[in-house]
């Protein structure tokens, strides 16, 4: 007894005395998390704090919670925080600590996804730190995990599980030194241990059970104070909640009918992501919203988006492989930290409409019916608390009579009741503003007295070709690439010089096989040929034709890896690299030659990387002579002028072959503006109706995967700025130019048939008609001009309304009686207002406005 009061004590005096006001006792039972004895439904968002800078981290976690999330849900990468066995970083964008605070400095909660395995796209190789290179592996792993002798990953093996044992001991450790957990007045209130493992874990047999269970006694051993989950993990072992992860988990059922329904992962996109060679995917927003709506109206209470804010796999963070720079995953806050309209607000709007259903939810469970085909009614009720949800499944329009009133749901749509009466929100009708941004491009200003004497102002170091490292080594055959470089480059020199007689035919063709990513040939110092896998199929096998001359011939492969593999099982024995057969085929007697088991000399890396042309450092810098363009392996330094103000800022690589570029020593991450993706599978516009899949919402058919590279504004400098390019297939840098990214208009289009806007709604039952918003996106704005205003049926998308047949002439001056000069407004729809320039047609308003 007398130790149970210490605790007591101690646990009131941590209370009083931490530093947030977050303390609470956090459970579960079988309707949702229990925090400090009250059952809550809680929204929240996935931030990945190395993908942005700790910078950006108060904006997104602001927007964040004004977007209506109570919880921030972030990965903790193993290879970022133990880069070398037993050395530990949280610097920079590493700095978890400082990003969990952030946090509770909103006054949002956080759940810790330690795993430590991540997926999230996210490399088996080298991060490019703020203080400079260290390497880890992919998906969380760090590299050297992979060289101890016996292991074997996620599998119930000895030396995997101690060190993931220390590692996840590691971080829990810290945040109990902080203070960040939830019992000692902190906003951590759940973590993961492990990631999807019940997607692969049939491919490890009888081990994978006993590891699960490892993993899950590991785990609470550590006496977190708070629950612990498992996403995808049907067989969660008690008391560990499993989770759900996809487009849709409102079928979801947990384990136990002791825990409750969470989803972890929400794709606010795709996880096909946008990969070089692809086209970009998107979601549209009245799908998403239709499937949050479908998990809270069947008994959900914690839904997580996967991403909210996606960022930049900035250096070479990367994953997949083939995923891009660019992590924006069409989330509610866009790569940039530039709030998506209309999807980050009509996404505000049901997460309202949800709270205001908060005590019903939590109070009861579901009785759902089913009306009619394709029509589902969940009503939550107990004393006088009632809540419904009414559900249409189909992609054609109903209409259905619940509590004796009659509703209209459109196709693949949700309305929410929260007083089992009144519509306050259906996800297929959108109130909230739009925005329509766009990147202005403006040349790259190069720092007075920059300009060489060709006038370019760039510099520029030849990288040789082959071998030029004194740590270069021979060996008989062909090796594999991770092993040999441990990721510390993605290039890797395979040499071979052969003595040819009189065996060199016209028709002499080099044929390579390679586990991939990309490879450049070279013959006798010359660029022959190159060939690259894609997202789908990463393996390279090529038909070069070459020319080769009578005695000596060097044959030079340069190998590259484009981000490793990061998902499936044992993916961390999936090799790359040049494994072969390399065959000479077409000699002149019509024979051919297989070089594979010949003796080769191999080089990891480049020479430029251990100069240090990254930072600008190295001083064999040629300006003296013309700029070479459009030549593989050059490397290229400039000196430049920020651009101006404070909008995001990218760089545009057009022009530019395949590479990696740094800006003041950061590395920006890999571009590859040349990789096209297919002509076919996009179209103009997405049917959100019906279940979305991977291929559904195409953009960008037949246009690089992406052009525009981010650069956050803390790396810059005014005035002085370097940047540094490995430029390896060929391009022009003097085509290189800045792009600021601003909100061109902020945009409404509103139905009459559509309910008033979730705030204006009045539990009293006071009807209130539907309503324009309009806001600017920047603090100290104001509505400059109404560039469009037009009621009656207008249609188009912002920044390209067109009036209809019918239309008022009063729409544009009342629009600008009512908006110009404030930093929002709203304009009801009435036929009082507007008049009625088509009697018995349904009519709309669309506006589309300024902000300076």
């Amino acid at each position: 007894m007398k130790a149970t009061k210490v605790l007591f004590v101690l646990l009131w005096f941590l209370c009083v005395y931490a530093p947030s006001s977050f303390c609470a006792n956090v459970t579960y039972d079988h309707r949702a998390l229990v925090i400090d004895g009250k059952r809550r439904v809680l929204v929240s968002g996935s931030i990945h704090y190395p993908r942005s800078t700790p910078e950006m981290w108060p904006d997104l976690i602001q927007k964040s919670k004004d977007g209506g999330l109570d919880v921030i849900e972030t990965y903790v990468f193993w290879n970022l925080h133990e880069p070398v066995q037993g050395q530990y970083n949280f610097e920079g964008r590493g700095d978890l600590v400082k990003f969990v605070k952030a946090v509770a400095a909103a006054g949002l909660y956080v759940h810790l996804r330690i795993g430590p395995y991540a997926c999230a796209e996210w490399n088996y190789g080298t991060f490019i730190s703020d203080h400079g290179l260290l390497t880890f592996l992919n998906s969380g792993f760090p590299l050297w995990l992979h060289f101890i002798p016996g292991i074997k990953f996620r599998t119930d093996n000895e030396p995997f599980k101690a060190e993931m044992k220390k590692f996840t001991a590691k971080i829990v450790d810290m945040m109990k030194q902080e203070n960040l957990y939830a019992s000692q007045g902190g906003p951590v209130i759940l973590s993961q241990v492990e990631n999807e493992y019940g997607n692969i874990d049939a491919a490890y047999g009888p081990a994978a059970k006993s590891y699960i269970n490892w993993a899950a006694s590991m785990a609470t051993s550590l006496d977190t104070g708070v629950p612990w989950v498992m996403c995808q993990q049907a067989d969660a072992p008690d008391p560990i909640i499993n989770t759900c992860n996809g487009f849709y988990c409102d079928q979801f059922t947990p384990n136990s009918k002791a825990k409750p329904k969470m989803w972890t992962e929400n794709w606010s996109g795709w996880l096909v992501f946008r990969s070089f060679g692809g086209a970009v995917p998107y979601r549209p927003v009245e799908d998403l919203a239709f499937a949050v709506a479908r998990f809270y109206q069947r008994s959900g209470t914690f839904q997580n988006y996967y991403m909210y804010h996606g960022g930049t796999n900035f250096g070479r963070t990367s994953g997949g492989p083939f995923i891009s720079t660019s992590y924006d995953y069409d989330a509610p806050i866009d790569e940039y930290g530039i709030i998506r309209q209309p999807k980050w607000g009509h996404l505000k709007d049901v997460h309202k409409a949800i709270k205001l259903c908060e005590d019903a939810l939590i109070a009861t469970d579901p009785t759902i019916t089913t009306p009619a085909p394709n029509i589902e009614v969940a009503v939550y009720k107990t004393g006088t608390v009632c809540a419904a949800f009414l559900a249409n499944i189909a992609t054609s329009d109903a209409t259905v009579t619940f509590n004796g009133n009659s509703y209209q749901l459109p196709a693949w749509s949700v309305s929410i009741l929260p007083d089992c009466k009144n519509v306050v929100l259906n996800t297929a009708k959108i109130n909230s503003a739009s925005t329509y941004s766009s990147f202005t491009t403006e040349s790259l200003k190069q720092e007075a007295g920059s300009l060489d004497d060709s006038g370019s102002g760039w510099s520029w170091i030849s990288e040789p070709v082959g071998i030029s490292k004194a740590d270069s080594f021979s060996k008989f055959g062909l090796v594999e690439q991770i092993n040999t470089t441990a990721d510390r480059s993605d290039y890797l020199w395979y040499s071979l010089s052969i003595d040819l007689e009189d065996d060199a035919g016209p028709q002499t063709v080099l044929h390579i096989e390679s586990l991939g990513h990309a490879l450049h040939a070279f013959i006798n110092g010359k660029l022959a040929g190159s060939g690259t896998g894609n997202s789908g199929k990463a393996k390279v096998n090529v038909d070069i034709p070459i020319t080769l001359v009578t005695g000596k011939n060097t044959i030079d492969l340069l190998s590259l890896t484009v981000g490793l593999q990061n998902y499936g099982a044992f993916f961390d024995i999936w090799g790359a690299g040049i494994t072969g057969p390399v065959i000479l085929k077409g000699l002149k007697n019509g024979s051919t030659l297989d070089l594979s088991s010949q003796q080769w000399t191999y080089q990891v890396g480049l020479k430029g990387e251990d100069l240090g042309p990254s930072s600008g450092s190295s001083g064999q810098w040629n300006s003296q002579s013309t700029l070479p363009t459009n030549q593989p392996l050059i490397w290229y330094k400039t000196n430049f002028v920020a651009p101006s103000g404070s909008n995001p800022v990218a760089i545009d690589f057009t022009g530019m072959g395949k590479g990696e570029a740094w800006v003041n020593g950061q590395s920006i991450g890999r571009y590859w503006p040349t990789y096209v993706s297919p002509t076919g599978g996009c179209t103009d516009s997405c049917n959100y109706r019906g279940a979305y899949s991977s291929s559904k919402c195409l953009k960008n058919c037949g246009k690089p995967s992406q052009t525009l590279y981010h650069v956050p504004r803390s790396w810059l400098q005014p005035d002085s700025n370097t940047l540094v390019l490995f430029e390896e297939s060929g391009g022009d840098p003097t085509q290189i130019s800045f792009a600021t990214k601003q909100i061109g208009s902020v945009c409404s289009h509103v139905s009459e048939s559509h309910p008033p806007p979730v705030d204006l709604w009045n539990s009293d039952g006071r009807k209130v008609g539907p309503v324009v918003s309009l806001e600017c996106p920047y603090p100290n704005q104001v509505i400059s001009s109404i560039k469009f205003a037009s009621f009656g049926t207008p249609y188009g998308t912002c920044g390209n309304f067109k009036h209809g047949r019918c239309r008022s002439n009063k729409a544009l001056s009342i629009v600008q009686k009512a908006c110009i000069g404030s930093s929002s407004c709203r304009i009801g729809l009435s036929i009082n207002t507007f008049g009625d320039p088509c009697k018995g047609v349904t009519k709309s308003l669309a506006v589309e406005a300024s902000c300076a």
